[in-house]
């Protein structure tokens, strides 16, 4: 079972990814616009938005690293911050980028539009249709690779989940291996040293065993050749 900080950690990466992909989209949408500058201030508005949203859980991401009691999940997570926050420093360029391009293109419409009266508003309401479906079906693509990446999220979390479960299990056997070690080297010395006594207890009953018949020989002696 996750603990409660990894599920917070998932959750987290999770709307890191969707806010990630809204600005990426509401991005698509500047570049297409065509006008009027209240449509392109509304979209702005969002993107400012989704920034702030984007921001602060990358803030609570950073938050969640710093918690961590493993070191080397610290660094991991830090490290998945530094990538999201330059991946919004790129998204904010293109924004940028794209309100610049939007921006020239509305400039050049109104011209256009001032020379060529009511057909080019025509053909520019047409344009606006297409570009508005293309620009949903841009959103749903987005969205789509979305709940993919969150898919491939939550499988990098539960591979490294078993890797450090695997990780635990090998420490647990290195140290059992090391106490069956002290074990084995305790019993070598017991019975080194059980050796070493079982010699010198043959060598004792050796000695008396010859003193013993000695004295025997020496009695046998004593008696049946006393004038010896």
């Amino acid at each position: 079972m996750a603990a409660p900080q990894d599920v917070h950690v998932r959750i987290c990466n999770q709307e890191i990814v969707k806010f990630d992909l809204e600005v990426k989209a509401l991005i698509q949408d500047i570049r297409d616009c065509s006008g009027p500058l209240s449509a392109l201030t509304e979209l702005n508005t969002k993107v400012k938005e989704k920034f702030q949203q984007l921001r602060h859980r990358i803030q609570d991401l950073e938050q969640l690293a710093k918690e961590q009691d493993k070191e080397s999940e610290k660094q991991l997570l830090l490290q998945e911050v530094e990538n999201h926050k330059k991946q919004m420093l790129s998204n904010q360029t293109s924004w940028r980028k794209a309100n610049l391009t939007c921006k020239i293109a509305i400039d050049n419409l109104e011209k256009a539009e001032l020379l060529q009266g009511g057909d080019l508003l025509r053909q520019r309401k047409t344009t606006k249709e297409s570009l508005a479906q293309t620009s949903s079906s841009i959103t749903e693509s987005l969205m789509g690779i979305s709940r993919m990446m969150a898919q491939q999220v939550q499988q990098s979390e539960e591979a490294m989940q078993s890797l450090v479960t695997s990780s635990r299990t090998i420490l647990d056997a290195n140290e059992e291996f090391k106490s069956m070690s002290g074990t084995i080297q305790l019993g070598r010395k017991l019975i080194t040293k059980y050796n070493r006594r079982e010699l010198t207890d043959k060598l004792l009953i050796f000695l008396a065993l010859a003193l013993f018949l000695a004295t025997v020989l020496y009695i046998l002696k004593k008696r049946l050749f006393p004038f010896l």
